[in-house]
């Protein structure tokens, strides 16, 4: 019995040592304690005010909440600037009498990505993502804040994917 107990620490033991090398959010060790996420200016040719600051929010409390870095507004370790390059609706699907029947939203995203712990890491992308909605709807309100958060939420965790979990 009493070898039993120390079979089942060890056991126990082994199970949480191996658990430091992998996460739950699909980050690789990061060289670095800090982040910093620059204001992404809205420089798309259509302009929805407050998405440049929704995207850069969006962005940090993503990093924040997958990670241990820590925030911070200058000289970060890691650093994640960039615009919003582009806006736009676009019909989809047409019915039968030549009318929309579904608009896509389309957002654009270029980011810089500069890792100053480990600049082979640097890179220059740009990040797409659209939402469908039905041609009847006008693009405001809870649609358009549906859009939004779906569209952030793609793009943010494609950056997150792309600067630290390396997919």
């Amino acid at each position: 019995m009493k070898n039993l107990k120390y079979i089942f620490i060890l056991l126990i033991a082994t199970t949480f040592s191996g658990c430091s090398v992998y996460n739950f959010t699909g980050a690789s060790a990061i060289d670095g304690k800090t982040f910093q996420v620059n204001f992404f200016q809205n420089n798309a040719d259509l302009i929805e005010p407050g998405i440049d600051r929704e995207f850069t929010l969006a962005l940090q409390d993503l990093i924040m909440n997958q990670t241990n870095l820590n925030l911070v507004s200058s000289n970060g370790d890691l650093l994640y600037e960039g615009e919003i390059t582009d806006y736009r609706i676009t019909p989809m699907t047409a019915t039968a009498d030549q009318q929309a029947s579904q608009n896509r939203l389309t957002i654009r995203v270029n980011v810089r990505f500069s890792n100053r712990k480990k600049e082979t890491d640097d890179f220059e992308k740009s990040f797409e993502f659209y939402y469908d909605y039905p041609a009847q709807s006008q693009l405001v309100g809870t649609v358009l804040n549906e859009a939004i958060k779906v569209i952030f939420e793609r793009i943010t965790q494609d950056i997150f994917n792309e600067s630290l979990a390396k997919w």
